[in-house]
């Protein structure tokens, strides 16, 4: 248990944190999944350019890394352009 109030504001803060990260993240991968099982090539590319953007967002954030964001929105590029 803290000893200070600052620490137990810190702790409260931090887990609102933790909790709103996790939302997002859950989001986020949900979204791509949805993608991935998407075979029209119209509706993917739609669902394609709402993904890219949640991806950056995550990175602005702080939530995933640059590269692995990155590494994402190359597959995911491939995914939709073969499908045909």
């Amino acid at each position: 248990m803290p000893h200070h109030k600052s620490c137990k504001k810190r702790m409260k803060t931090s887990e609102q944190q933790r909790l709103r990260n996790r939302k997002y993240k859950s989001f986020l991968r949900t979204n791509i999944r949805d993608l991935r099982t998407m075979t029209s090539k119209e509706e993917a590319l739609v669902q394609y350019r709402s993904v890219m953007s949640l991806l950056d967002k995550a990175v602005a954030r702080g939530l995933i890394h640059k590269k692995n964001a990155d590494r994402n929105k190359a597959r995911l590029a491939r995914f939709v352009q073969q499908l045909g």
